[in-house]
């Protein structure tokens, strides 16, 4: 079972750009700490913040699409209509990972904008 064309672009996403988030907060932290700057502690809560927002929209988008593939499941049984697990887990996964790689394209994109 190979995952649909936008799944793996969010899987991409996560695979590259999310080491580069990382690297770029490290680096962020360490040059602080080593010039003796101030933390950016605006730049710190948005770590844990945005992980946990995206956590919970994750979870409430996984199980919207677990709802919807449910229906459309019943829906063809009772039609009797032909039904797609792939499709379906295809469908749930999407939405599980979207949160997490929308969340990871804006860093990159605030965090190297961002004047060193």
């Amino acid at each position: 079972m190979y995952p649909s064309r936008r799944l793996s672009n969010d899987l991409a996403t996560l695979w590259f750009q999310a080491p580069m988030v990382i690297a770029m907060r490290t680096q962020q932290m360490w040059t602080a700490a080593l010039t003796g700057g101030a933390m950016n502690t605006a730049e710190l809560n948005r770590m844990v913040l945005e992980k946990m927002m995206a956590a919970a929209e994750s979870a409430v988008a996984a199980n919207i699409a677990m709802a919807q593939q449910n229906i459309t499941a019943t829906t063809a049984i009772a039609t009797g209509g032909a039904t797609s697990s792939r499709r379906a887990a295809d469908a749930i996964a999407r939405a599980t990972v979207k949160p997490y790689s929308k969340r990871v394209r804006s860093n990159v994109r605030r965090l190297t904008k961002q004047k060193g």
